[in-house]
């Protein structure tokens, strides 16, 4: 399986230049049958990558663009009236796009509050309830949102209940000099990349159960609810870096996608236990969007990467790699 999920990761790598972090954390969130948040700035290829992995995956794909007018109708769908074979009228419900196996939410801070409160059910408990019918989604079942850092007009922040939602948030940084010259090669020139189609639905569900099955050591595991523990401003040993910039730490959800993810990083690469690495290399990813800066965090210009960061070294390490 290991051997396959690398040819998945090389077929991506064919159309997405770079981004060796976004397209590994994107894939990580996908094994462990989550979703995951895409933040970058416009123009860096977050819509193109999860297009791109929904073809190699062989996945149905539908794209939302979140706007201020979009209504909640729009994502989930609705009952129209549609004239039978004998003349009479019946309610016949037409599915929304997010009834898709990958539903891309194309810069989801665009919308109003009550359009992505949709997302929540599908999110959470994987159906939608329309007129009190509730509906099941499809299988496997993904929300990749995307949202632009710096633009502030005309957009509405995450709730914290949509944002603790995500498995992840990836950051999808800046092209290097020399991404950014094969980039122009790739989409300038007259070569047509074709993608492979590597994995279909029943392939990718029994990966999904493979990583469930994913040994985690109490050590790893004690360890791991530490590093949520330090992000709590009002524990008992709360680091002072902690009290001082955090106003709110990670929930048990964080605990959650910390070890969801390093069991996807580990069948990644060829292993069915969890080490010490894993844990270390997913937990930026897992908890920078539960973690709430207070005025001093955000005045001083702390980002919740640094904070991770430092309580990373803080952490005392009982156990080994």
């Amino acid at each position: 399986m290991a051997e396959q999920l690398q040819r998945v990761r090389k077929e991506v790598g064919k159309f997405i230049v770079g981004q060796d972090e976004a397209i590994e954390y994107t894939l990580y969130s996908i094994l462990a049958d989550g979703h995951a948040l895409l933040e970058g700035l416009p123009g860096m290829g977050k819509t193109m990558l999860i297009r791109t992995i929904s073809s190699v995956l062989d996945l149905s794909f539908s794209r939302i663009q979140f706007t201020p007018d979009l209504m909640p109708a729009d994502i989930t769908g609705t009952n129209i009236i549609q004239r039978t074979e004998r003349g009479s009228q019946q309610f016949v419900f037409q599915p929304g796009p997010i009834f898709n196996q990958m539903v891309l939410a194309d810069e989801i801070n665009r919308a109003t509050p009550k359009t992505q409160s949709a997302l929540l059910e599908a999110m959470g408990e994987k159906t939608v309830t329309i007129l009190g019918d509730t509906k099941p989604m499809a299988k496997p079942f993904f929300v990749l949102a995307t949202q632009n850092p710096i633009e502030m007009e005309g957009t509405y922040p995450l709730p914290e209940a949509q944002m603790d939602r995500f498995l992840c948030k990836i950051l999808v940084p800046y092209p290097r000099k020399d991404e950014l010259m094969e980039i122009m090669k790739r989409t300038t020139g007259s070569q047509d990349i074709q993608l492979q189609k590597v994995m279909n639905t029943e392939r990718l569900i029994i990966a999904q159960q493979m990583v469930k099955e994913v040994l985690v050591a109490d050590e790893m595991l004690e360890y791991a609810a530490d590093l949520v523990m330090a992000t709590h401003p009002k524990g008992e040993d709360a680091l002072p870096f902690v009290k001082q910039y955090i106003m709110y730490g990670s929930g048990p959800r964080g605990l959650q996608s910390i070890i969801k993810l390093a069991k996807a990083r580990a069948v990644f690469n060829g292993r069915f236990h969890v080490a010490l690495a894993d844990i270390k290399a997913v937990a930026k990813p897992a908890l920078r969007h539960r973690l709430l800066l207070n005025y001093e965090g955000e005045a001083t210009g702390k980002t919740t990467d640094d904070l991770i960061e430092e309580i990373l070294h803080h952490i005392q390490q009982g156990v080994s790699a």
